[in-house]
């Protein structure tokens, strides 16, 4: 898989991408990660990226004819490739829409700045996404987010096959569901002990257990996930 991050902030990704997983796939050929400056496609000797609204208001724009150049530049135009603007209007992001884009060749993130964008560049892309309900000066972090949950799902990145099967999330048996508690040594700490069933080395009521305290987790802490 390839990733291309249009931004202008690219030295931004530097640290988080060249280290732990992301860095391991990356140096064993497993993905690519290209970020692409924005600004190199700017108008003008000042290489200008935004401008002011019509009609007023607060804030600068990106304007649509430089998005459209880098987003020409950033496509392979072969494979499975899709374009994602991040934007608080878009689908909330969630485990579900890092399953599906992680069967992608190729994912190309924009990362929004300033006031937001010109409206008429929701019609170059394939998707819109928002991680949260929240509203950050840029899309940098959200690009890193979805970077890292879709990279863990291409298979053999994680060095445990089975480390993405059942956790947090997951789909099992239809339903969306939290991880089951973990626990290890001590046995015992503060008067909180570890529950005699994960000591019992009965590996068949152990997953049991698992299971059990992940429905009666997910339905204390998240029952909207299965609505």
């Amino acid at each position: 898989m390839k990733i291309t991050i249009i931004t202008l902030f690219p030295q931004a990704f530097d640290s988080i991408f060249s280290h732990s997983i992301l860095g391991r796939a990356q140096k064993e050929g497993k993905i690519e990660i290209k970020t692409l400056d924005l600004r190199q496609f700017g108008n003008g000797p000042h290489k200008t990226v935004d401008d002011k609204p019509y009609g007023g208001g607060v804030g600068m724009v990106l304007k649509v004819d430089v998005m459209d150049k880098a987003i020409q530049k950033a496509k392979m135009n072969k494979g499975r490739e899709a374009v994602i603007l991040l934007d608080p209007k878009g689908e909330v992001y969630n485990q579900k829409k890092a399953e599906e884009l992680s069967g992608y060749d190729h994912l190309i993130l924009i990362c929004g700045h300033y006031e937001g964008y010109d409206e008429r560049i929701r019609d170059l892309v394939d998707f819109e996404i928002s991680v949260g309900d929240y509203v950050l000066s840029g899309g940098e972090i959200g690009a890193m987010l979805i970077t890292e949950s879709v990279v863990r799902l291409i298979p053999n990145v994680l060095s445990k096959v089975d480390a993405t099967d059942f956790e947090s999330f997951s789909d099992i048996d239809g339903k969306r569901i939290l991880e089951h508690p973990q626990y290890t040594r001590p046995v015992e700490y503060n008067g909180k002990s570890v529950p005699d069933v994960l000591l019992s080395g009965d590996f068949k009521k152990i997953e049991e257990f698992r299971k059990e305290e992940a429905k009666k987790l997910t339905k204390q802490r998240r029952p909207d996930l299965n609505k």
